[in-house]
């Protein structure tokens, strides 16, 4: 669809799914509501904040908690933010970040070709910046490129929906819910490249969070599950322009690259 609707309509899934700045408001939707509008994709996982996944209705319920429980006026001083569960960074082990191994499914069809370069675009965004990671295409696996497929990490599937673009997972994801789908609306985003889409899409892969959860975007706060790593950035690839953001092409910044170091090493 395209950019425009795709905001529109993203920006209501935000306001929807992670309850956007009314975790500091009096009227919050009770659990019963919020677990009622809260879409459910093609696969039948949960997705919340636009485009991250939550695997059962009780990850949904503590997700709803961390909104609802949020202290008003949380200041930190920095962030790029990683994801955290139970206060553990959410990251790949260091040998695994070196082997995250993926398939592109032979279901994109005419586009599959186009689907492996926006794939190798969007994780080049991030192995450029450290060494310590690896993103690997294993064409191999194509034939059979679903979640079942226990010979590469994770699967790179089409999906039809009007609700976003592209989504993905985080390292804690079980493997049965540890694909990116992309939906047809990529090949028509505007300035926003189908690389640079994935590399956002690639950065919750590999544990990134948004960055306007942060409280200096002043909109679209999510929850307080995530732990600062590089000085807050208005125009990372990690933060959505309809949440007080300031790029125009989700381009990769120097503080992306600063928060891979920082995670993973340099």
């Amino acid at each position: 669809m395209p950019l425009t609707t795709w905001k529109t309509a993203l920006a209501a899934v935000v306001g929807t799914t992670a309850i956007a700045g009314t975790a500091y408001a009096a009227d919050v939707p009770s659990w019963q509501q919020f677990e009622a509008t809260t879409y459910t994709d093609p696969t039948g996982v949960r997705i919340v904040n636009g485009d991250e996944p939550v695997d059962s209705t009780g990850e949904l319920r503590q997700f709803y908690d961390s909104l609802t429980n949020a202290p008003k006026g949380r200041t930190v001083e920095d962030g790029l933010v990683v994801n955290t569960v139970q206060g553990t960074d959410d990251r790949w082990s260091a040998s695994q970040a070196m082997n995250l191994t993926y398939c592109v499914s032979t279901k994109f069809g005419s586009r599959h070709g186009d689907v492996v370069n926006a794939m190798a675009g969007g994780a080049s965004l991030w192995e450029g910046a450290t060494s310590k990671i690896n993103f690997t295409y294993v064409a191999a696996e194509d034939s059979s490129c679903n979640t079942r497929n226990n010979r590469v990490l994770f699967s790179v599937e089409p999906v039809s929906t009007t609700q976003y673009i592209a989504r993905a997972f985080f390292p804690s994801t079980p493997k049965r819910s540890r694909n990116v789908l992309i939906d047809d609306s990529i090949w028509t985003a505007g300035s926003w490249s189908p690389a640079n889409i994935l590399g956002h899409e690639l950065g919750h892969t590999l544990g990134f969070r948004h960055e306007h959860t942060r409280p200096e975007s002043g909109t679209c706060f999510e929850d307080n599950n995530w732990r600062p790593l590089t000085p807050y950035d208005s125009a990372s690839i990690m933060h959505y322009p309809q949440c007080n953001g300031t790029s125009d092409d989700l381009s990769f910044t120097t503080h992306d690259a600063e928060g891979i170091r920082a995670l993973y090493g340099s």
